[in-house]
This record gives C-alpha cells, structure tokens and sequence, in this order.
C-alpha cells in the first residue's frame, strides 16, 4: 500500500521557521515528482514547491522563492521543505503529493498528481 505521511506542522509565531518532512512508504518514489501543495481554510489547494529526482531540478510558486526550499533524500523515500519567515498568510494544511512515474513534467495543478498523504497543518499567529 502506497502512503505518503507529513509530519512537522504545527502552531509557530510569524518570523518563525518550520521543516515540514514526508516519508514515502509502500514503494520507491525516486522517480517520480514530488511536491508540495497547501489548502488555507476556504481556499483552492495551491502549489507550493516541486521535484524532480535530478539534482536542482527544483520549482517554486513564485510568491514563495526566497523563503521556502524544497529537498529530497531518493535514497531514504523523503521529501522535506524548509520554510523560513513564516507569515500569517502561510497558514495551512500542507500536503505532500507525487506524480505518476510516467510523468516527467513539474506542474503546479494539483490534479496532476496522484499519490497524496494527509496534510500537516501549519498555523501562524502573527
């Protein structure tokens, strides 16, 4: 069985960082993109950062560079994100999600991926 769990939400004060990690289990995703989307409460679900398995083949929402940085460990099946200077608007359920492995695009449509774990929510309290 497939899965994909977050871990390291949580409530932090604005200025403040946080690494958010995913553990893949169930089969290898050192192929395949990976990424991670974000849904505030009322929101659509938006892209946040990607993957692919080369090195530094990385890709970010724009209003994020800077602050965010998106990494992965193929060997040990995880993915993290680094995220810096959080900001009240940052606010979220995070997930992490990865495409097929026959896919090897980086898009920012959350539809194009198929594999999801069940988000780690982040709060921000200015």
């Amino acid at each position: 069985q497939v899965q994909l769990v977050e871990s390291g939400g949580g409530l932090v004060q604005a200025g403040d960082s946080l690494r958010l990690s995913c553990a893949a289990s169930g089969r290898t995703f050192s192929r395949n993109i990976m990424g991670w989307f974000r849904q505030a409460p009322g929101k659509e679900r938006e892209f946040v950062a990607a993957s692919r398995w080369t090195p530094g083949s990385l890709y970010y929402a724009d209003s994020l560079k800077g602050r965010f940085t998106i990494s992965r460990n193929n060997a040990k099946n995880t993915l993290n994100l680094q995220m810096n200077s959080l900001k009240s608007e940052d606010t979220a359920v995070y997930y992490c999600a990865a495409r097929s492995e026959s896919r090897t695009v980086i898009t920012t449509r959350w539809r194009d991926y198929a594999y999801w774990g069940q988000g780690t929510p982040v709060t921000v309290s200015s």
